[in-house]
């Protein structure tokens, strides 16, 4: 009986932890998990230098800090999802913690983001997002 019950808690645990992965994000999506609110960050100046995604994939450095500008297209599963700007797409992983609060973003929504870039030489290179920021017209 306690076996089962573990087995429940751990279930239960499972799927209320999964539904916080794409928290903020409303875009398409490969995985079902999604929806709910982060909180806000800083919003001031940086000296974070802002490239396109074709510069950083050519001439990113491993752990280089960097500040991009474009759409988040895709959600590809858990922390992971699809960037993209008029330059081209990267994989950028997001932490749910990393959206912005009671701001819903889909695949429309014009986006600043910076993060620490994970040059890879055998796998796709990826951001690693730290901040979030919604551009508004």
């Amino acid at each position: 009986m306690v076996h089962i019950n573990k087995l429940i808690i751990i279930a239960v645990l499972s799927a209320s932890s999964t539904a916080v992965i794409a928290q903020g994000y409303s875009g398409p999506s490969t995985d079902p998990a999604s929806k709910t609110t982060a909180s806000p960050h800083y919003n001031g100046p940086s000296t974070v230098p802002t490239m396109t995604v074709k510069q950083l994939l050519a001439n990113g450095s491993d752990d280089q800090y960097v500040t991009v500008i474009g759409k988040i297209v895709r959600h590809t599963g858990g922390e992971h999802y699809v960037f993209s700007d008029a330059s081209g797409e990267m994989k950028v992983e997001i932490s749910h913690k990393h959206f912005p609060a009671n701001t819903t973003i889909n695949a429309t929504t014009l986006v600043e983001i910076t993060g620490k870039f994970d040059k890879n030489l055998i796998a796709e290179s990826e951001l690693d997002v730290k901040k979030i920021n919604v551009i508004t017209a």
